[in-house]
C-alpha cells in the first residue's frame, strides 16, 4: 500500500500520497476537474511564473515585517526550485477549471509550502511551521496572484513566439531575393490580372508577417500591467499598506520584466480587455498565415493541370489510392490551425464578456485558449519554415511563359492604344486563342516590335513605367 499523511481543509480530512508534494485543495481539484486532461504542468512558464509571484510576495512580506526573515528565505529557496522545472510534475490541476484559478493557485501554494518545510528538516504536511494560506499566499489572493503569474507567462511565451514568426518572414524574404529574377502574372479575383515579379510576390508575405511583430509587442505592453497586491477585488484587503508597489518592484527584479502596476486596482483585476486584445492580434496572425498558405496551395497546385508556378517540398505520398499523388501538407494543417486559433478567439471573446461585478472568474478558460493558440502558432510558422518555405522553388521558364501568352499584359497597352482598342485586343485573344502579340503587332500592326519590346522588357513588367 502506498504510503500517505493525512491532511484537512474545512470541508474535511484527506489522505494524500506522502510523496507528493501537492496538497488536500489540489487533490479535490483533480477529482473535480477532469475537462482537458492537460494539466498545468503542460506550461511550463506558467509554473515558473506561479513560483516568481510567491518568491516576490515572501520578499515582500520579509521586508514590511509580516513574515519571519528565516521562513521568507526558506520560501524563496522553495520558490527557486520551482522556478528551476525541477518540480513541473507537481502541477497536475486541469487547465480549465471553475474557482477562477483558485485550484492552480493552491497547487503552487501547497507545493511550494512541502517543500519548505522539506528545506527546514520538516515532514509534508506540517503546515504549523509553513502554511499554504498564511504564509505562502500571505497579503495574496487567487485574484492577484493567478492573473499575475498568468501575465508573466504570456509574456515569456511571447518572446519565443515572437522570435519563430520572425524566422518565418525571413525566410520568405529570402525567397524573394531568391525569385527576384522570375516574371509571374498577378492574379486578382482568381483571374489574370498584370505580370509581376515572383521575389516581389515572397517579399510581400515576408512584410505582411513582420506587421504582426509590432502588433505582439503592443500587446506585451498591455499584459505587462499587473494587478499584485489587490488581493479580493482590488481594495488591497488584507495586505500591509506599500505591499502592492513593493512587490511589483520585487518582481521586476525577479522575472527581468517591465512590469508596472495598475493605476486603479479594482478595474484591473476585473478587466481582461489585454487578453482581448492579445487574442486579436493571435487571430489577425492566423488569418494571415492561413491567406498566405492558401496562396502557396495555388500557385504548387497542379502540378500539370494547375498553376504550377512553384514546387513545395515532397514530403509524403498524397494518396491511398492514387499514385504518385503528393499533397501540400504543411500549408494544410497550418490552414488548420489558423482555424482553432480563430476560434479560440471566439472563447476568449465570450470569457471576457461573461465576468460579472469584480472579478472574472472565466480566466482559465483564456488562459487554456491564449497559451494553446501561442503553442499551435509557435509550432505551426516553425513548421512552415523548416518543411516548406525553405524548400520551395520556381518552375521559373513554365511562369514567364504563362506571362507571356496571357492576355493580362494587355492592360500594359492602355497608355498606348487607348482602354478600347485594348479591349478589343484582349476580346479577340480569348476568342481565338491567339496572341495579344500577334494581334497588336503583327496582324492589326498598332506598333511596331521596337515599341512592343521597349514596353515588355523584364523591369517593365515588374515595375512598369508610364510609356506612350
Amino acid at each position: 500500500m502506498t504510503a500517505s499523511r493525512l491532511e484537512h481543509d474545512f470541508l474535511g480530512e484527506r489522505a494524500i500520497p506522502e510523496q507528493a508534494y501537492y496538497g488536500i485543495q489540489t487533490l479535490r481539484a483533480l477529482e473535480n476537474f477532469n475537462i482537458t486532461g492537460i494539466p498545468i504542468k503542460a506550461e511550463p512558464l506558467f509554473v515558473q511564473a506561479l513560483a516568481y509571484v510567491k518568491k516576490a510576495a515572501a520578499m515582500a512580506n520579509r521586508d514590511l515585517g509580516v513574515l519571519d526573515p528565516t521562513l521568507a528565505e526558506f520560501i524563496m529557496q522553495a520558490c527557486d526550485r520551482v522556478i528551476s522545472g525541477e518540480l513541473d510534475g507537481e502541477f497536475l490541476t486541469d487547465m480549465i477549471q471553475g474557482g477562477a484559478g483558485t485550484s492552480v493557485n493552491m497547487n503552487a501554494n501547497e507545493v511550494i509550502a512541502n517543500v519548505a518545510l522539506e528545506l527546514m528538516g520538516k515532514p509534508k504536511g506540517q503546515y504549523e511551521f509553513c502554511h499554504p494560506n498564511n504564509h505562502i499566499n500571505c497579503s495574496q489572493s487567487t485574484n492577484d496572484a493567478y492573473p499575475t503569474a498568468f501575465r508573466i507567462a504570456l509574456i515569456n511565451k511571447l518572446v519565443g513566439y515572437s522570435q519563430t514568426l520572425g524566422e518565418l518572414a525571413d525566410a520568405f524574404a529570402a525567397k524573394g531575393d531568391e525569385f527576384r529574377d522570375v516574371l509571374k502574372m498577378g492574379r486578382t479575383q482568381l483571374q489574370d490580372a498584370v505580370p509581376m515579379s515572383m521575389g516581389d510576390e515572397f517579399r510581400a508575405f515576408a512584410t505582411n508577417l513582420r506587421e504582426e511583430l509590432l502588433r505582439i509587442a503592443d500587446s506585451r505592453g498591455l499584459i505587462s500591467e499587473i494587478n499584485m497586491g489587490a488581493t479580493a477585488i482590488g481594495t488591497r484587503v488584507n495586505a500591509p499598506a506599500g505591499y502592492a508597489e513593493l512587490v511589483t518592484e520585487h518582481l521586476r527584479t525577479v522575472t527581468g520584466l517591465d512590469l508596472s502596476l495598475a493605476g486603479d486596482l479594482i478595474e484591473a483585476t476585473y478587466d481582461t480587455g489585454a487578453y482581448v486584445q492579445l487574442s486579436g492580434v493571435l487571430k489577425r496572425t492566423a488569418v494571415k498565415l492561413s491567406k498566405i498558405c492558401n496562396d502557396l496551395r495555388l500557385l504548387s497546385s497542379g502540378p500539370r493541370c494547375g498553376i504550377n508556378e512553384i514546387n513545395l517540398p515532397a514530403l509524403q505520398p498524397g494518396s491511398s489510392i492514387m499514385p504518385g499523388k503528393v499533397n501540400p501538407v504543411v500549408p494544410e494543417v497550418v490552414n488548420q490551425t489558423a482555424f482553432y486559433v480563430i476560434g479560440a478567439d471566439l472563447t476568449v471573446t465570450m470569457a471576457a464578456e461573461a465576468g460579472q461585478l469584480q472579478l472574472n472568474v472565466m480566466e482559465p478558460v483564456i488562459s487554456f485558449a491564449l497559451f494553446t493558440s501561442i503553442s499551435y502558432m509557435t509550432n505551426a510558422c516553425r513548421t512552415l519554415r523548416e518543411k516548406c518555405v525553405l524548400g520551395i522553388t520556381a518552375n521559373k521558364e513554365h511562369a514567364e511563359n504563362l506571362v507571356r501568352n496571357s492576355i493580362g499584359i494587355v492592360t500594359q497597352l492602355n497608355p498606348v492604344l487607348g482602354y478600347e482598342t485594348s479591349a478589343e485586343i484582349a476580346k479577340e485573344a480569348l476568342r481565338t486563342g491567339k496572341s495579344v502579340h500577334d494581334i497588336a503587332v503583327t496582324e492589326r500592326q498598332l506598333l511596331t516590335q521596337a515599341k512592343w519590346d521597349e514596353i515588355f522588357t523584364f523591369e517593365n513588367l515588374i515595375r512598369p513605367g508610364f510609356i506612350q
